[in-house]
């Protein structure tokens, strides 16, 4: 966990003062892939044991299709509560025409759940869990999870998928129900920006 914390501010100052543009959508996939690069250096010492580690273990469709089902309900309840944040409104805005919809899918429907899951419900909860216990790494996970959404309004409004994220992470002992959900659940959001956007 301290490499990771050390590594990936360094590799991400580096990459942000090589960026050519600095446009939302390039400075999220330069984050996430900083982020993504960090963890993999991060987790190369376990070698072999690293997927296990970060809980990408195999589970069973079920706890994949209730995780699903539940993130879908949840996600909807929770996006009636308020206004959207600020900082989806800048991020959705303008997505016009197939190319720019298939990067901003590819960006945060598929490389920021991945990105999340590893770093928070993976590398994290592992990390809490070996050193105190599961309802600390739950709690802990959770709560930083949210923290990282920074604006006050998103970090209230994810909180409660933090929590839906962190217990299927405990209950399962699993990953996989995790980042299936969550790319299902990111991806629905974009698509649902991008065609409902006037």
């Amino acid at each position: 966990m301290l490499t990771f914390v050390v590594v990936a501010p360094l590799i991400g100052l580096l990459v942000f003062w090589l960026l050519p543009e600095r446009s939302n959508l390039l400075v999220l996939s330069a984050f996430f892939g900083t982020c993504l690069l960090a963890l993999v250096i991060a987790v190369l010492p376990l070698g072999r044991n690293a997927p296990a580690a970060l809980g990408l273990r195999p589970v069973g469709w079920r706890p994949i299709v209730f995780a699903v089902l539940g993130t879908t309900v949840l996600s909807f309840a929770v996006s009636q509560l308020g206004p959207q944040p600020e900082g989806v409104k800048q991020v959705t805005e303008g997505i016009q025409g197939t190319a720019r919809i298939l990067q901003t899918l590819a960006v945060l429907g598929l490389l920021a759940p991945i990105v999340e899951e590893l770093v928070f419900r993976g590398l994290l909860y592992g990390w809490l869990a070996g050193r105190w216990s599961n309802l600390v790494a739950f709690v802990l996970s959770s709560l930083a999870f949210a923290a990282a959404h920074t604006e006050p309004l998103h970090i209230l409004l994810v909180l409660p998928l933090g929590f839906w994220f962190g217990w299927l992470r405990w209950r399962t002992g699993s990953l996989v129900p995790t980042i299936v959900a969550h790319i299902i659940n990111n991806t629905i959001a974009v698509s649902a920006a991008s065609f409902l956007s006037p």
